[in-house]
């Protein structure tokens, strides 16, 4: 169980979160700002854009289920092996965010 993260450094509580979603599913930027007490999924993007490469970043996607921008191909890879939920459109595939989507992070450490 991982422990509670350190509330003066924002990128080591993001870390955390990111690290705690299961394989195959997936939260917004917007969803760990949530979980952290921010409304600043921006700085979360910020985080994942500087800090990210150690973290399964597939996992931290756009509200309307797309990967993270120039990444696509790497995080479809990532999807399949994981068996991500995905729905084809008629353009291009997206992750299906209501099977997909996880929250309950801090509920873990409550328990």
């Amino acid at each position: 169980m991982p422990s509670e993260p350190d509330p003066t450094d924002f990128g080591a509580a993001v870390a955390l979160v990111v690290r705690s979603i299961p394989p195959g599913r997936v939260m917004t930027y917007g969803d760990v700002a949530a979980e952290l007490g921010s409304r600043a999924p921006r700085a979360v993007g910020k985080v994942m854009a500087h800090e990210g490469s150690d973290l399964p970043w597939w996992r931290v996607v756009r509200s309307g289920g797309l990967p993270p921008v120039r990444h696509e191909t790497r995080a479809f890879e990532h999807y399949r092996a994981e068996g991500t939920p995905l729905v084809q459109g008629s353009s291009a595939w997206r992750i299906d965010m209501r099977r997909a989507r996880w929250s309950g992070f801090f509920e873990q450490l409550r328990d």
